[in-house]
């Protein structure tokens, strides 16, 4: 047998790491590896329960380190240390796949996503058929803003996967969505569709046609898509909340802000406290719905009381961001001034795009809200080059695009407004919200000001 087909014999879901556990705990882990490359249930809460059953699982451990790295878990940090010890004490040998994977965290820990993300896509080369590095990898790059590698990652490794092979639906969602991150829509839907014809509740791949038909402007057909999969939504563990911003956004784009906060009451602004990613949810809709002119000062008190109880320190550029719209709607200036200082601290040479983005970013969403537009207009002109690389996804930095443009409106800066709506209007032509933006433009006098300032 060539070494090509032990390679395509071995892809699947237990690939990687495995000291061969007894088989209770090999059925925990495998469900745990499942749930994490499908956001269908609690990966952790699996992982956990391994490690009460056997605390010296290496395998378990190796998930637990990867659940940490991948979803950039600053305060989990001490709980992956401790993990990466025990393989390392455990498995003597540098060169097997459970001391790969400690090293590789152990990088993220001690050097950050860069080098974690080196170290994690080095295994993916050598071990194509490994699912939980090349996961890691790809959260990563997607971490990093690397999106011709949230792309090019995965087609390196996809002829050495048998598509009977389990997993296999995984492999193509995080493909998809590298396809999507890229303008890639065409493609990204087909492959995001055959994986769900081989797993039609896998909520990654959900979430990349959600992605699609959002970036396209096909809110109807976005509405009616999430209707039909809502069944698997239960089973997210959180990502459900996710998956109602999206339907959130495709009232929006509809011009539907009621229905659109309809969703916020019952599928967003309670979701867990502890979850970051849900509270910026929150904030990235009401930011939206607020630049539309619509009252939302009572939700905004709600979600700002709720930023105020959660630790920014060690938090990412992004998440810090989305508290700074809920202090700066609710003019609390100490957690604004909180948050501004816990932004992460660097060389602009060195750090990454959202780091760099996120003060001048911060600094317009604070003009914004007390309506000095022209300074907002300002502060984004200087980072409106990196603007899509906000540390989250293209539809998530779509929120610097429309700020930019509704203060370009309310300057009256009409040849910038028109500039930018042109623009929207050429990247979805099909967007109701770009029309009447595109109708707002009608009512305004000849183009004049500070178009230059698109450049």
């Amino acid at each position: 047998m060539s070494s090509h087909s032990q390679v395509r014999r071995r892809a699947g879901p237990d690939a990687g790491p495995d000291e061969r556990p007894h088989a209770g705990l090999q059925r925990l882990c495998a469900e745990a590896l499942e749930r994490m490359l499908t956001h269908r249930g609690d990966a952790g809460a699996l992982v956990d329960q391994a490690l009460r059953a056997d605390p010296a699982c290496v395998r378990a451990h190796c998930l637990r380190a990867a659940l940490i790295v991948a979803g950039d878990d600053e305060a989990a940090r001490p709980a992956l240390a401790a993990s990466l010890d025990l393989i390392e004490a455990t498995v003597a040998d540098e060169r097997d796949p459970a001391r790969r994977h400690a090293a590789a965290a152990r990088a993220w820990l001690e050097g950050g996503a860069a080098a974690g993300v080196q170290r994690y896509g080095a295994l993916v080369v050598e071990q194509p058929y490994d699912i939980l590095a090349l996961h890691v990898a790809h959260a990563l790059d997607f971490r990093l803003g690397r999106r011709t590698m949230l792309r090019d990652r995965i087609a390196q490794v996809l002829p050495e996967w048998d598509p009977a092979a389990p997993g296999y639906a995984s492999i193509l969602a995080m493909y998809a969505f590298g396809l999507e991150e890229n303008g890639e829509y065409r493609g990204a839907e087909k492959v995001a569709r055959r994986a769900l014809a081989l797993d039609p509740a896998h909520l990654g791949a959900v979430h990349v046609v959600a992605h699609v038909l959002e970036m396209q402007g096909r809110a109807r057909e976005g509405l009616a898509f999430l209707a039909e999969t809502e069944a698997a939504w239960p089973e997210a563990h959180g990502f459900s909340v996710h998956l109602a911003w999206h339907r959130a956004l495709f009232h929006f784009d509809a011009d539907d802000a009621e229905a659109a906060l309809a969703v916020y009451d019952a599928e967003i602004a309670n979701a867990p406290a502890s979850s970051i990613s849900a509270l910026a949810d929150a904030s990235a809709l009401l930011w939206r719905i607020h630049l539309r002119g619509f009252d939302v000062a009572d939700r905004w008190r709600r979600l700002a009381d709720r930023w105020e109880r959660h630790s920014l320190a060690g938090a990412r550029a992004f998440f810090i961001v989305h508290a700074m719209m809920a202090f700066a709607q609710t003019d609390r200036v100490a957690a604004a001034a909180r948050a501004l200082q816990a932004l992460p601290a660097g060389s602009a040479a060195t750090a990454p795009d959202e780091d760099v983005l996120a003060p001048p970013l911060t600094r317009a969403l604070l003009a914004f809200a007390r309506d000095d537009y022209a300074a907002c207009i300002d502060w984004l002109v200087q980072v409106r080059h990196i603007a899509d690389r906000c540390g989250g996804s293209v539809a998530q930095c779509d929120l610097i695009h429309l700020t930019y443009t509704e203060a370009a409106f309310r300057a009256r800066e009409n040849g910038l407004a028109r500039a930018l709506v042109a623009e929207r209007a050429a990247l979805r032509p099909r967007s109701r919200l770009n029309r009447i933006l595109e109708k707002r433009l009608q009512a305004m006098p000849g183009a004049a000001g500070r178009a230059a300032l698109v450049a």
